[in-house]
Formats: C-alpha cells, structure tokens, sequence
C-alpha cells in the first residue's frame, strides 16, 4: 500500500502519491484520528502534518469513492433503506442510507428534513445511479411510502422495523466515526466524508464471516491493488 520507492508525484505535490493515497485509505478505512494518520506515517519516517493530511482527505476522497463506485458490481435487487438522527451544531439533520442485501451501502444523504420530499430525493438520488431495485425494505416512517407511490409505485415495498436490520446495523460505524471526530462540524462535511467512508468500506470490508481465511486474504489483496491503481490515476 505505502511503496516509498514509487516516488511519483502530483503536480504541486510536495509527497508521492503512495503516501497521499495511503493516508486518505487509513483515515477512512480505521477509525483514526487526522493526527493518528499523523503519526502512523511519522513511523514510517514521514513527517507530515494533520492538517496536511486534512486537505489530502478532503481533495482526494472523492476521486477514490467515486473511481469505487464507478467499478463496483450492480447491486443486489433488494435494498434496504434507514434514517438516523445526526446533530449538527444543536441541530437535527437526517442521514439517509441505503443497503443492498448483502450488507453493501448503496449511497447516503444528509438532510434537514424527515418527509416525504426528502425521501423523494434520496430515491431519485439512488435510482439515478442504481436504477430501480425488486425490493424495498424499510421502517414503518410513512414518508418512504408516500415518495414511493409518487416515484416508483411498481417496487414491491416491505415495511418492517424487524426486517430492516441491515440498515439499522450499517449506522454503527458512522457513531463511531461521529465519536472521534467530535460531531460533524456542517451538514456538507459530513456528507463528504461518509460518502467517502462507506464506499472505502465497502471496498475493503467484504463479508469476513462468509469467507475462508484463504479467499479473504484474496478479497484483501485485490482491494490493495485497486487502491494502487485508484492512487495512479489521482488528478490534482
């Protein structure tokens, strides 16, 4: 992952890309702090700052997420769909994230409203990239059937708190980031970075307890050279 003899360089880049690529994979695939990725690649005889390594995670996560979601496979054709409370400076917003069967998060969004329009725009947000899935699951807020009817009334749609725990389970590791980071400081940042988080995850988090160590070890090896590749082809 970090090649400290690949010594190519982003114009106007004082670092390889190795060591930008791999502290934008560390920020978001652990749950570490800028100043723990900091200090991670002070080990390694890097000396580089956190808010360095900020501006590298905020220009370059978005090239990764969306190089991710570009090569991943289409989803399965049943989705499940939940919403969340996250405050933001004293006040509620919405993170709405959508699953696939297999535990894969689709896509979020941040939102100051729990209504109907809102989840009308998380669907067009999703079908536009997705497309229509079979299946919708999701909890018995009724704003997910009125959108639903008004954009899509051909999905088969199952609401059920007690079927939607994919879902619910995929928020965890967002309190968890949500934790170390003190809250997130706007609603833009915080879209930024889980739309970052949850593709990095998907990528390099497959389904450990379905594998055996052999193939896992080989999920893991293709996921660090995809990141290589995505790390090649980064454009300032």
């Amino acid at each position: 992952m970090l090649n400290l003899a690949d010594l190519s360089r982003l114009k106007g880049f004082r670092f390889p890309r190795s060591v930008i690529g791999y502290a934008v994979w560390a920020y978001h695939r652990f749950a570490l702090s800028l100043r723990d990725v900091e200090d991670l690649l002070a080990a390694r005889g890097i000396t580089v700052s956190y808010e360095t390594i900020r501006d590298w995670v905020t220009r370059f996560g978005s090239q990764f997420a969306a190089k991710i979601r570009r090569d991943r496979p289409r989803p399965a054709d049943k989705w499940h769909l939940d919403e969340v409370v996250v405050p933001i400076k004293g006040r509620k917003h919405w993170l709405w994230r959508a699953v696939d069967a297999n535990g894969d998060v689709l896509d979020i969004l941040v939102q100051s409203r729990r209504n109907k329009d809102a989840a009308k725009r998380f669907f067009r947000k999703l079908f536009r990239r997705w497309g229509e899935p079979r299946v919708l699951i999701t909890d018995k807020l009724r704003s997910y059937a009125a959108a639903k009817s008004e954009i899509a009334p051909g999905i088969e749609h199952r609401q059920h708190k007690g079927i939607n725990n994919l879902a619910e389970a995929s928020h965890r590791h967002t309190r968890r980031r949500e934790k170390i980071m003190g809250r997130f400081k706007s609603p833009g940042q915080a879209q930024r970075f889980l739309s970052v988080h949850d593709q990095t995850a998907a990528l390099f988090r497959p389904k450990r307890h379905r594998l055996s160590a052999k193939s896992y070890r080989h999920a893991r090896a293709a996921a660090f050279e995809i990141w290589r590749d995505y790390t090649d082809d980064l454009a300032a």
